[in-house]
């Protein structure tokens, strides 16, 4: 009997300057793959082995930008896996708030910027990785709704 492949297990995090009342979030522009670079997109990475999907985030969010973070709630997506990115991957993302650390780009983006949540069209008119953009919808219709 064949055993069915699931995707690839990514994690990423919607940095915003405050879980409590976000006005900002912080977006990474990547420098690779050759497909990607320039684009942007949340940080984070893939879930190792072993790892939970949380703790894979705190791992990667310190590997790439050298921080530490509370995660909150989940942007979630239309699968069990989160998000999907291709036909072998899918992305679960946090909003996430800053606990330590000041954000570098130190692995995989060349900039961090943070961008206006509302009352600016600067989120949406970033060049987003073409799977992170729907992610991008829901997490501003998630924070834009009453709590």
């Amino acid at each position: 009997m064949p055993v069915e492949k699931l995707p690839r297990q990514i994690v990423g995090a919607a940095i915003v300057d405050s879980l409590a009342h976000p006005t900002r979030l912080l977006a990474a522009r990547r420098t690779a793959p050759e497909q990607f670079a320039g684009k942007w997109e949340f940080p984070g990475g893939k879930v190792e082995a072993g790892e939970s999907d949380t703790e894979a985030l705190h791992r990667e969010l310190l590997e790439e930008l050298g921080v530490t973070v509370a995660l909150g709630t989940e942007v979630r997506g239309p699968l069990p896996g989160g998000w999907p990115l291709n036909e072998h991957a899918a992305m679960r993302v946090w909003l996430a708030e800053l606990t330590a650390g000041e954000p570098k780009p130190l692995e995989d983006h060349d900039v961090l910027a943070w961008v206006p949540l509302a009352g600016s069209t600067e989120l949406v008119d970033l060049a987003w990785i073409p799977a992170d953009r729907p992610i991008v919808d829901a997490l501003l219709a998630q924070v834009s709704a009453p709590l």
